[in-house]
């Protein structure tokens, strides 16, 4: 399943993306981590040092040289089938594997900017990008997880139709609810439907029905151990309220495998506190 994780900027959506991954590998599976947010936080926030995160593709000046101008031309359209193992680095587990599983693989790739082509940048470095994004999304029969930033417009539509399900992260203001409103018209307009609203840090009062709002939430009430790690610590595994980051990746998922067909499970509103979710 190919899920994308997406939201206003500092609501969290890198932390969540982190806490499903893991939850996955220590399912058992094999997860392919994108980060495709110009913050490149996620490996830090999965418990990397900073001098352990791999350089960033959009910083690889030679395979841009390589790929898009292999033998003199220019190819917008690049091979990128053998670029995630090349590029990808391993990411550990935040804490034992599940119910007797073995524990899966976790493995990071940073793409660096995503740029607009018509804004002067780059284009054969945003080619690339592209090119191995599309490939990681569409290609790839394993678990991908894509940290965005705000908006999905710019993975294209033939991306978008290939993603599974997007996570839409949310503070509980009116300001976020409003982005997070946005990108999910800009991802229905896309033809992906399969959407849940993530309202982080909720605290109690009536989420509002904005138009574009995934109408599916999972409510994660604030964590302190999470809060006061942040200080001291850019990793948000293996907190004291490791069961709750569970619990809300967990919920998450389901509703994501639900509408994808994948499982059946009633209810469309959770909220996940200190405490594991009710079933």
């Amino acid at each position: 399943m190919k899920i994308a994780f997406a939201g206003k900027g500092g609501v969290g959506k890198t932390s969540l993306a982190a806490w499903t991954a893991d939850l996955l590998a220590r399912q058992g599976k094999t997860v392919w981590m994108v980060d495709a947010d110009t913050a490149l936080s996620l490996g830090q926030a999965s418990g990397l040092a900073a001098d352990e995160l791999p350089e960033p593709l959009a910083r690889r000046a030679d395979l841009v040289r390589e790929r898009i101008h292999a033998g003199g031309f220019l190819d917008l359209n690049p091979d990128v089938g053998d670029l995630p193992e090349t590029l990808a680095v391993d990411v550990p587990l935040g804490g034992p594997a599940q119910n007797g599983a073995t524990p899966g693989r976790k493995r990071l790739i940073v793409m660096g900017a995503l740029t607009n082509a018509g804004g002067g940048c780059a284009c054969d470095a945003n080619a690339l990008l592209k090119a191995l994004l599309a490939h990681i999304v569409m290609d790839r029969d394993e678990w991908v997880l894509v940290d965005l930033e705000a908006g999905v417009e710019h993975l294209g539509r033939g991306t978008v139709a290939h993603v599974d399900g997007l996570v839409v992260v949310s503070e509980p203001s009116m300001r976020s609810l409003m982005t997070g409103a946005e990108v999910g018209r800009m991802a229905s307009e896309l033809g992906l439907e399969n959407q849940v609203l993530a309202v982080n840090r909720y605290a109690g009062g009536q989420i509002p029905d904005l138009p574009g709002l995934p109408q599916r939430s999972v409510r994660i009430a604030p964590l302190p151990g999470l809060m006061e790690r942040q200080m001291t610590d850019a990793s948000v595994l293996s907190l004291p309220e490791a069961d709750a980051a569970d619990a809300a990746a967990e919920r998450i998922l389901a509703l994501l495998m639900e509408q994808d067909g994948v499982m059946e499970q009633d209810g469309a509103k959770d909220e996940v506190s200190g405490r594991k979710a009710a079933p």
